[in-house]
């Protein structure tokens, strides 16, 4: 840490900066004798980035950020308090503490937190923002979450782990096996520890994957922030051999769109299939990557396209874990009806098991984003080639 930075009149200076252009600061130098133009662009971007993702941090005085790659890889908030409620106890160990957004979270379910963090660059800044977060039960150590769980020898309620997903020859990566530490290597000695392990993987990992590699997984929730999955989080408890209980979630704003399942269901359920109706359902990020299309049709009594068409139709409107439209028009995929209806409009195309993309349909049919009408290209049950015209509904 620079301490300098902490100074009253630099913390002003990168406030009253937060909105400056970069390039043009960097080119009038620094202010300050004690520290480099470079030491306070880099205090500017990181806090910019914390604004949306780490409110707290944001709106706290003279938190101290590490750099923008270090921000980028933490926790968000939203994030950070969907683990904390899945979890609680006595005691907790965090074995790639990081920034420490998840361990602030986690303080306030355990009465005892560790925050571990190799790095000796920022397990100081996080120690540091801890303090003035006011969270006196994290006890942060500078070193290897493994070292410190061998050195301390003691049983926790929980442990908890987000590899890092970094490597020094093949960069960023997905693959739990090429993240630090390899966790699927290390499980018997982390179950030494504790009964219950609780794992965040990139939302990249393969699941069918991830579960291979992750003995007694008890649960899988794979978590959305506005639509985008951001987390995959494993629940381990050692022993446990029963089915995995899937959950999808969708934070949004003021809404959560939640649907769980166990994991053989999917093969289980039928699907019923039928031609647009008067309501078109899209499935959220959440789900999307889960894939329990059948059970989303079964679940619901919705009707699917087609078998590889993730949409579904139905005469009722109803709620539902993602989107929702009133279908207008439904038209087949003929360029020359197409032109004279959709050319030089504004409409948000959508592509769902359909040969072009969705670029190349807007260059054909010269269409520009926006509007309020929904479109999606798309393949129905008898294989033809479909456009539906939707509002939200």
């Amino acid at each position: 840490m620079k301490k300098n930075i902490l100074n009253p009149d630099i913390q002003k200076f990168i406030n009253t900066n937060i909105n400056s252009n970069l390039s043009q600061l960097i080119l009038k130098g620094t202010p300050f004798n004690t520290v480099s133009i470079q030491d306070i662009v880099e205090q500017i971007e990181a806090k910019n980035k914390c604004k949306y993702k780490l409110p707290s941090w944001f709106e706290t005085a003279t938190i101290y950020y590490p750099n923008k790659l270090n921000i980028a890889q933490s926790s968000s908030e939203i994030a950070a308090s969907y683990k904390a409620k899945l979890i609680s106890g006595n005691s907790i160990i965090d074995l790639s503490g990081g920034f420490g957004v998840d361990c602030y979270y986690f303080s306030k379910a355990f009465k005892n937190v560790i925050h571990c963090e190799l790095n000796p660059n920022l397990q100081p800044i996080a120690q540091y923002n801890f303090k003035l977060l006011k969270v006196p039960n994290i006890k942060s150590m500078q070193n290897d979450g493994l070292e410190v769980l061998t050195q301390l020898d003691q049983k926790f309620d929980w442990i908890y782990i987000d590899p890092s997903r970094r490597h020094d020859v093949k960069g960023k990566v997905f693959y739990l096996s090429d993240c630090v530490p390899h966790v699927p290597k290390h499980l018997e000695q982390l179950f030494k520890y504790s009964q219950n392990i609780l794992i965040k993987a990139s939302p990249m990992l393969d699941i069918s994957i991830g579960l291979k590699e992750l003995k007694h997984t008890k649960a899988l929730h794979i978590v959305a922030i506005n639509n985008e999955v951001k987390e995959l989080l494993f629940v381990l408890e050692k022993g446990y051999k029963a089915e995995v209980n899937i959950v999808t979630v969708n934070l949004k704003k003021n809404t959560t769109q939640k649907f769980n399942f166990l994991l053989h269901a999917e093969s289980k359920a039928i699907s019923n299939y039928s031609v647009p109706k008067a309501y078109l359902y899209e499935p959220n990020a959440a789900l999307m990557k889960a894939g329990p299309f059948k059970l989303i049709s079964e679940n619901f009594s919705v009707y699917k396209l087609h078998k590889h068409t993730h949409l579904y139709t139905s005469d009722v409107l109803m709620t539902f874990p993602g989107r929702r439209f009133v279908v207008k028009e439904t038209l087949s995929y003929n360029k020359k009806i197409l032109k004279s209806k959709l050319s030089n409009q504004k409409l948000n195309i959508s592509t769902r098991n359909f040969p072009d993309s969705v670029a190349q349909l807007k260059k054909q049919f010269k269409i520009k984003d926006g509007g309020h009408l929904y479109v999606f290209f798309t393949t129905d049950q008898d294989q033809n080639k479909i456009v539906i015209i939707c509002e939200k509904a």
